[in-house]
């Protein structure tokens, strides 16, 4: 296996290899380089890292710990099985780590209101809480199947003082509220914000992005290492737009001793058009302003897409994603719902933690791998998400 070396990407034009970039227009373009100045201007001044550290340790409450699952290693047989619990972040999801980053930025530029889309409804509720903390307006475009879906976040959302907009638009899911919300933050760039929910967007978010959510990554290689007094053998998250995943992996893309693992939502089969598995069935495209893999049509346009995690239903993937899988670096293999679901019921049952069905795709992926590798070796999920939100959903799908 290649692997990958980590600093040189994006280079100074965005792109990682040949995929990311800014494909905007010359007005929009002007502003995304107006954004990564500031961006790479404040981001390693000491007054802002030690804002955002004090956040993360006394509002957050990191770092988030590594937990050794031992009832659902046991059921699953094999190698050991450990989590990394961003669920247990305020917010209950690893959203938190990006979003006040951006919150912040957005306040240092002079912006007056922050924009952005979601899915399963935790960028949302993350993005909202950071910018009631640091007082500025949020406008939150989420679409019409997800806001029935997602009832327990579009509440948080309107608490948390953020405007709620459903999107009801072609599939009304996370495609469309990115289409309605970059629509909107194009009305008025210069006063506005769009933070963007994952690795994925024009220059510099798939770069900003990833930078706020390494800290998954920084933490769980040194707790890891404490605890077990060496590295995992392979480390897995699930892969929708894909910030929690290069979060965690990007603390690892060194060591070759390291086995990494993208899992994507096969939805209800590879072999039919319900999927959002964009880096096993897609090909290289554009879409939202960037170059990645996408599942499209003859002519260039997305498929719909879908899976039971309302957060992984994107026909794109981030830019850096798309290269590690051309690199080679990190494998992709996917989940069906069906396989979500019985993982979502499992770690519940056996361990008494409810993750969000996104992370359930991961934890899934796990439990088949570790049937197949001796007790000795280990794996390290990120659990990137509580499953509060999905509740109620999956108690109807299941007849609890």
């Amino acid at each position: 296996m290649t692997k990958a070396h980590y600093g040189p990407m994006p280079d100074d034009k965005g792109f990682f290899g040949d995929f990311g970039g800014a494909l905007v227009p010359e007005p929009l373009d002007r502003i995304m380089r107006e954004i990564a100045e500031a961006y790479v201007a404040i981001r390693d001044t000491p007054a802002f890292q030690e804002e955002l550290k004090d956040l993360q340790i006394h509002y957050v409450g990191r770092p988030s710990p590594v937990y050794h699952a031992k009832r659902l290693t046991a059921h699953c047989g094999g190698a050991q099985i450990y989590l990394k619990r961003e669920d247990l972040n305020h917010t209950g999801a690893h959203k938190i780590n990006h979003c006040l980053g951006e919150a912040l930025l957005a306040k240092h530029m002079g912006k007056t209101k922050v924009l952005a889309e979601t899915g399963a409804g935790q960028h949302g509720v993350a993005l909202a809480t950071a910018c009631a903390l640091v007082g500025i307006d949020c406008e939150i475009h989420m679409g019409q199947v997800d806001v029935e879906k997602e009832a327990p976040n579009v509440g948080k959302m309107k608490i948390l003082g953020c405007r709620l907009v459903p999107v009801t638009r072609g599939t009304a899911t996370l495609k469309d509220a990115v289409d309605s919300a970059f629509e909107e933050y194009l009305k008025d760039p210069e006063n506005s914000f769009y933070a963007i929910g994952s690795v994925v967007g024009p220059h510099p978010f798939p770069m900003m992005v990833r930078d706020f959510q390494r800290i998954i990554g920084e933490e769980a290689r040194a707790q890891f290492l404490s605890m077990t007094g060496r590295l995992p053998d392979t480390i897995t998250a699930c892969v929708g737009g894909g910030s929690n995943a290069i979060g965690l992996f990007s603390a690892f893309l060194e060591d070759e001793s390291v086995r990494i693992v993208g899992v994507e939502p096969a939805g209800e089969g590879l072999d039919t058009p319900r999927n959002a598995a964009t880096l096993t069935l897609g090909t290289p495209g554009a879409i939202h302003g960037f170059k990645c893999y996408v599942l499209q049509d003859d002519k260039g346009e997305p498929l719909p897409v879908h899976s039971i995690a309302s957060g992984l239903d994107y026909p794109g993937v981030g830019p850096q994603h798309s290269y590690l899988k051309e690199l080679g670096a990190v494998d992709y293999e996917s989940v069906t719902d069906t396989e979500c679901l019985d993982a979502f019921m499992k770690l519940s049952r056996l361990e008494g933690i409810i993750p969000a069905l996104e992370s359930a795709h991961a934890v899934a992926y796990a439990m088949k791998l570790a049937k197949d590798l001796p007790a000795d070796k280990t794996i390290l999920v990120n659990l990137s998400g509580r499953g509060d939100k999905d509740v109620d959903f999956v108690a109807e799908r299941l007849g609890l």
